[in-house]
């Protein structure tokens, strides 16, 4: 039996080929490929920062995570130092990152197993964390706001405001803009502040809730042993109780200064995952929360000096012979990366994702391959379906948190 790729649960471009005996599934079979646009083949013929919005794209519900590897991988080979601000910048979106995906997969695991009001409560706390994104980088989604050297911008004194329009009144305009009267920081701080309160009305609609339970314990067992030998990264393998993660194991950026916990599951199953992810959550507020005081007390440089890497500053630039041709040489031939090879790596939401990066030295990518941790969990998808329903296969799907842009690349 075919399932997807129109059912709204395959989360639009998984075909699923079913074995079944009656309702039982016998094998599942993921078909992959549909939403393929070769970013790893692009990258080999576009300059390296042209590269960045590529990565946005690839597991659209963590973009800036995506960019994270990238440019890790690039400073690498280029041996640059990052400003200590710009590395907590960057800890403070991987974490609003993190904390986006998870609501989006709630929101959207709940409603394929049937539960509404939950996809809701997400998407509105969602929109705060877009209008975060749209602070800084102008858009919503695709913010391609990392850069190699640091981030684009430091962050902004100013929130976008709502404005009076026919469909609102001016007391609900100033409703709206009550908490966006001050910085970036102050906005986020005010969000943090509220956020634990809100993941606890999450959990009082799902974590006791019977028929959840009923839908999530005991389905998709993965144990320890073969959650490693499948490749399972992320809430996928810590849910199977195996405590790996890259921010601890292997700290990058910031992370080894900064205190959160690892939430492991004990089961192994749909359940135990849910209660990782929800708990993931409150560990990514304690992250951002104290990133803002770091950042509130140490202003200072986002972007590193080395103008063969990054531009120089705008009015530099139209004042000065010396910064105009940087600024002409890098954004028309871009960056020259010295000869090499290397594996940068982050904690995405989704788990480990990788980026493997050849240099011949010249200012494009002589290879560039991309570890999805999505692909990974969707080569498991057969084995922790075998024996369910066909129900089942929803749970599981859902509990995986797939997307296909990194899958399909």
């Amino acid at each position: 039996m075919n399932f997807g790729p129109q059912h709204p649960a395959a989360h639009g471009v998984l075909r699923l080929v079913l074995e079944l005996d009656g309702e039982v599934i016998q094998r599942a079979d993921p078909h992959i490929g549909l939403l393929h646009r070769a970013t790893e083949k692009l990258a080999e013929h576009k300059t390296f920062l042209q590269s960045v919005p590529y990565m946005d794209r690839l597991d659209y519900v963590s973009m800036m995570c995506n960019e994270h590897a990238y440019c890790l991988a690039i400073e690498r080979l280029l041996g640059i130092e990052v400003p200590p601000r710009a590395q907590y910048i960057r800890v403070m979106f991987d974490e609003i990152t993190r904390i986006l995906n998870h609501l989006l997969w709630l929101g959207a695991h709940g409603l394929d197993i049937g539960a509404m009001t939950v996809f809701l409560y997400c998407f509105r706390e969602r929109e705060d964390l877009m209008d975060c994104y749209e602070a800084v980088s102008g858009a919503r989604l695709h913010a391609a706001y990392y850069r190699p050297g640091g981030v684009y911008r430091d962050l902004p004194e100013r929130m976008p405001q709502y404005e009076p329009s026919p469909f609102r009144s001016r007391d609900a305009v100033k409703r709206l803009n009550a908490n966006r009267s001050g910085s970036l920081l102050d906005f986020v701080e005010e969000f943090a502040g509220r956020f634990p309160r809100l993941v606890d009305e999450y959990e009082t609609l799902l974590t006791d809730n019977r028929i959840w339970k009923q839908r999530t314990v005991g389905v998709g067992v993965v144990s320890p042993e073969r959650a490693k030998a499948l490749g399972f990264t992320g809430p996928m393998l810590r849910g199977s109780g195996v405590e790996w993660d890259l921010r601890k194991k292997q700290p990058y950026e910031v992370y080894d200064r900064i205190e959160f916990d690892i939430p492991v599951g004990v089961n192994g199953d749909c359940y135990d995952r849910y209660l990782v992810r929800v708990e993931e959550m409150r560990q990514s507020n304690r992250i951002v929360k104290q990133c803002i005081d770091w950042l509130r007390r140490n202003p200072g440089p986002v972007i590193t000096e080395n103008h063969k890497v990054a531009p120089p500053p705008r009015v530099d630039m139209k004042a000065n012979m010396e910064e105009l041709i940087h600024h002409f040489k890098l954004f028309t031939e871009g960056m020259h990366v010295p000869e090499g090879e290397t594996y940068a790596v982050v904690e995405a939401p989704k788990g480990e994702f990788g980026i493997y990066l050849i240099s011949d030295g010249a200012n494009k990518p002589y290879r560039l391959k991309i570890r999805a941790p999505a692909f990974a969990h969707l080569a498991g998808l057969d084995e922790m379906t075998r024996g369910h329903m066909i129900a089942d296969v929803v749970a599981v799907i859902g509990t995986q948190d797939i997307v296909f842009g990194e899958v399909d690349r």
